[in-house]
């Protein structure tokens, strides 16, 4: 969001809450949220439940408002029916507002969670691990468990993604084929079609009966 994105909302903002309460800004709660996770941006802050709390609070109250006087007014038992609906209307502007920055800030820290359960191996240092509410425990124990199943899928030993983020070179060679030879399949179920003078970066457990038989030649730059 820009700059002047944040001022104009800003503005918008603090003129519905003043026509609520012109005493308090009832999203400067939610809006903590967000400055927060703000200014620590490279490490995972405490969840802020008391604020979150609040923030629940504030959007059931102002629900409640909005329910007693919408009813009144379907029910044509106020004079002031221009005045009310317009507090209607910023209620729900400050409604909107708090449930975006409460769902942002949950967001956001998922997404920490998840950069940091790959940074530090798939375990959680504890003083990470303690600034985690109950629930986000709960996500990244189903997280883990879901990656360990598809990481199990594989194979008959799986494979694990956390070392093998890239085929070691080692392991595969540049080849070049010799002549004509048509389709062939790799262990993995890769299939290549092998022309004369094309050139392939295969497994070498792969290719060495195929370079024996005169088939493909390792390729020199």
């Amino acid at each position: 969001m820009t700059p002047l994105q944040d001022r104009l909302i800003s503005a918008h903002l603090s003129s519905c809450c003043a026509m609520l309460s012109p005493s308090k800004n009832v999203t400067d709660d939610a809006l903590s949220l967000i400055v927060q996770l703000q200014r620590n941006p490279d490490v995972l802050p405490p969840y802020n439940d008391d604020v979150m709390k609040k923030c629940i609070a504030h959007i059931n109250a102002l629900y409640t408002q909005n329910f007693d006087d919408l009813t009144a007014l379907r029910g044509g038992s106020c004079g002031d029916e221009a005045q009310r609906t317009e507090t209607v209307r910023a209620r729900q502007s400050c409604i909107d507002f708090i449930k975006r920055c409460c769902c942002a800030y949950v967001n956001n820290r998922m997404e920490r969670i998840k950069s940091l359960r790959w940074k530090h191996g798939g375990v959680l240092p504890a003083n990470i691990k303690a600034n985690l509410h109950e629930a986000e425990i709960e996500w990244l124990n189903e997280y883990n468990s879901m990656l360990a199943e598809f990481q199990g899928s594989f194979g008959e030993n799986g494979v694990n993604l956390m070392t093998n983020l890239k085929p070691p070179k080692s392991l595969f060679i540049e080849v070049r084929a010799i002549e004509d030879y048509g389709e062939f399949e790799t262990s993995d179920g890769t299939v290549v079609m092998l022309k004369k003078n094309s050139l392939h970066s295969l497994p070498r457990q792969d290719c060495e009966m195929l370079i024996k038989q005169g088939i493909l030649e390792i390729a020199h730059s």
